[in-house]
C-alpha cells in the first residue's frame, strides 16, 4: 500500500500540476481580491488529484509511445517497469475518489468543475473518445482542462460566478496556452510517427506548426492585456515576456537538435510563466487597491528576477538538463 500511495503522488507530477493551479489562482485573484479561504486547500487537492487521474489514464493508453520515445525516467513508472498497468488503474480510481470528495466541501458548483476535469481526463486518452487521437481536437482538450477548468475552478473558489470580464482574460490564457501545448508533440513526434497517433507537427509540418505557436502566443498575450488594462509599466513587463517567448518560438523554428529543441522550448515557457506570475501580482495587488506605482514596482522586480533565470537558459542552453531523457 505505501509503494502505491508513493505511486499515486507520482503520478500528479508537481510541475505540470502547478501550471494548472497558476490558472486557478489567477481565476480567483481576478474575483476575491485578498480574501482565501479553505476552499482554496479543498480545490488544490481536487484538481491534482484529478491531474492523477488524467497521467495515469494516459500512460496506460501510451505506454508503447513513451517507450519508443525514451520517456523511461520515474515520471513513467509504466514505461520503466516500476509499475504494472494494474498499479496505474488503481492510482486513477483512487484519484478520482480523491478529487470528488475534495470537491465536496466546494458544493455543487465545484462537484460540477471537478466532475468536467475527470471526463476531460478519461475521454483525453481512453476509448472510445481518445481525443489525443483526434490532431484538431486533442490541444483543444489539452487547454480546456489546463486552463478553462482550473479557471472555473478558482471562481468557485472565490464564491463567484462568472462574468463578461472573464470571457476575454480565459480566452487570452487559452489562446496562449494552446501556443505551448502544441509544441508538446516535439518531445513525443518519433513514437508518435512509430505508432500511427496524428498530431499537428505530423500533419501540418514543422514550419506551419511553429508559425501557428508564434501566432498564438502574439494574440494570447495581446488578448491578456486587454482583459486586465493593468497600467503602462505593467503592461511593459507581459510585453518583455512576450518578446521572450516569441524570440525562443523563433529560434525554434531554425532548429534542428533534438535536446535543443526542448531546452528553447523549455526556455520559452519559462518566459511564459514570468507573465503568468505578472498576471496574478496585477490582479491581487489591484483588488487589494494598491496604489498603480507600487503594483507596478513589484511586477517590474518580479519580471527582472524571472529575467535572470531566463537568460542564464537562453544564452547558455547547453547548461540546461532536459528531463524525460531515458
Amino acid at each position: 500500500m505505501t509503494r502505491r500511495l508513493r505511486l499515486l503522488g507520482l503520478m500528479v507530477r508537481p510541475r505540470a500540476a502547478i501550471t494548472m493551479w497558476t490558472f486557478l489562482v489567477i481565476g480567483l485573484a481576478r474575483h476575491a481580491g485578498p480574501t482565501i479561504s479553505v476552499d482554496l486547500v479543498w480545490a488544490t487537492v481536487a484538481l491534482a488529484a484529478s491531474y492523477a487521474v488524467a497521467t495515469s489514464v494516459n500512460d496506460l493508453a501510451d505506454v508503447k509511445i513513451d517507450r519508443t520515445n525514451g520517456l523511461r525516467d520515474a515520471s513513467r513508472p509504466l514505461a520503466t517497469g516500476s509499475a504494472s498497468a494494474t498499479d496505474l488503474r488503481w492510482t486513477a480510481a483512487t484519484a478520482g475518489f480523491v478529487a470528488v470528495a475534495a470537491a465536496v466541501p466546494l458544493g455543487a458548483p465545484g462537484l460540477a468543475v471537478i466532475g468536467l476535469c475527470l471526463a476531460v481526463d478519461v475521454a483525453y486518452s481512453a476509448a472510445p473518445a481518445r481525443l489525443s487521437r483526434r490532431w484538431t481536437l486533442a490541444p483543444i482538450a489539452l487547454t480546456v482542462a489546463y486552463v478553462a477548468l482550473p479557471y472555473a475552478l478558482g471562481i468557485v473558489v472565490a464564491h463567484a460566478t462568472w462574468g463578461r470580464a472573464d470571457a476575454p482574460l480565459v480566452a487570452g490564457l487559452c489562446i496562449m496556452f494552446f501556443a505551448r501545448i502544441i509544441l508538446k508533440d516535439v518531445r513525443d513526434r518519433l513514437g508518435d510517427a512509430a505508432h500511427g497517433k496524428p498530431t499537428m507537427l505530423l500533419r501540418l509540418g514543422k514550419n506551419a506548426t511553429y508559425a501557428v505557436s508564434i501566432a498564438a502566443a502574439t494574440m494570447g498575450i495581446a488578448t491578456i492585456v486587454w482583459a486586465i488594462r493593468p497600467p503602462a509599466p505593467i503592461v511593459a513587463a507581459i510585453a518583455v515576456d512576450g518578446v521572450a517567448i516569441v524570440w525562443m518560438l523563433t529560434r525554434l523554428r531554425v532548429t534542428t537538435d533534438r535536446t535543443a529543441e526542448l531546452v528553447t522550448i523549455g526556455t520559452a515557457a519559462r518566459a511564459g510563466n514570468a507573465l503568468l506570475i505578472a498576471v496574478v501580482a496585477w490582479l491581487l495587488l489591484s483588488a487589494q487597491g494598491a496604489p498603480p506605482a507600487q503594483a507596478s514596482l513589484l511586477v517590474a522586480i518580479l519580471t527582472a528576477v524571472a529575467a535572470v533565470g531566463f537568460l542564464d537558459l537562453a544564452l547558455r542552453p547547453g547548461r540546461a538538463r532536459v528531463a524525460y531523457k531515458a
